[in-house]
């Protein structure tokens, strides 16, 4: 697929998917969207992809809707927003799904939509100067794009309410301090620390990765007992991977394991 509104790059096992409006703080319009659920399905279905980099082009990483086309489609609203959200939602849901790492490089500010977005990612690096706020309130919106799930599990259900009624910004540090974040870096080092994370992360175990990922999600729901018996069922389906037989007989020899993702 040709893109308009987000650049894809592929190398060396990394996919990186840049929102490219800059002009609008890479604000999610529908074109947008529709763009970034493709571009997910594309990174997803590609046996050569093993981690996968979300970044914004310009000083945003993502503002959230384009509020802009809200006002211009006022009475069609709700079928703008539920095809916009059909499209983030996928997105979400298809990046949690795969077995590939998902690191969001989050560049600047993340509000809305956009801090949503971010929050989904496997793992969240942020420039010092990277800001996180909810702001869907301030339009009289309620959550999307996979918050009202992520940020009470991250956060706990107090500070949760208060991002939200408040709109209250974090700033990187803060968003570290309370977990939304893995690291945060200065900004002119924000290139070099995720592209050194995400070559790491596409030497790793993928298929073991992808099992984790979806352990993890699926603990917030399940009883102890099932819980467990998804991880058994899990391992032994890691045990049948050609990565698992090169780390454990890697670690036997006290060699360093070479993972292929398969």
């Amino acid at each position: 697929m040709d893109f308009q509104f987000l650049t894809l790059e592929r190398r060396d096992g990394v996919a990186t998917i840049t929102l490219n409006r800059p002009d609008a703080f890479n604000a999610l319009s529908l074109a947008l969207g529709r763009e970034l659920f493709h571009a997910a399905l594309e990174v997803d279905e590609d046996p050569a992809i093993r981690c996968v980099v979300v970044t914004g082009a310009g000083r945003a990483f993502c503002a959230g809707g384009d509020v802009k086309d809200f006002v211009d489609n006022l009475e069609r609203i709700g079928v703008l927003v539920k095809e916009l959200t059909t499209y983030l939602h996928g997105t979400v849901s298809r990046f949690c799904r795969s077995d590939k790492p998902v690191i969001m490089a989050v560049n600047g500010v993340a509000a809305g939509g956009g801090l949503s977005f971010a929050l989904s990612g496997d793992l969240v690096v942020a420039a010092e100067s990277a800001r996180f706020t909810m702001a869907y309130s301030k339009i009289a919106a309620t959550p999307d794009g996979s918050s009202s799930y992520f940020l009470p599990r991250l956060v706990g259900l107090r500070r949760a309410m208060e991002l939200y009624f408040t709109n209250r910004v974090l700033s990187a540090r803060e968003a570290l301090e309370w977990g939304l974040v893995t690291r945060v870096v200065p900004d002119a080092e924000l290139a070099t620390a995720v592209a050194a994370l995400a070559r790491e992360m596409a030497q790793g175990p993928s298929k073991a990765f992808g099992g984790a990922k979806r352990l993890f999600h699926q603990s917030t729901w399940e009883s102890l007992e099932t819980q467990m018996e998804l991880e058994a069922q899990a391992i032994a389906a890691s045990g049948h991977t050609e990565d698992f037989r090169n780390g454990v007989s890697a670690f036997a020899r006290k060699q360093a394991p070479t993972f292929r993702g398969r």
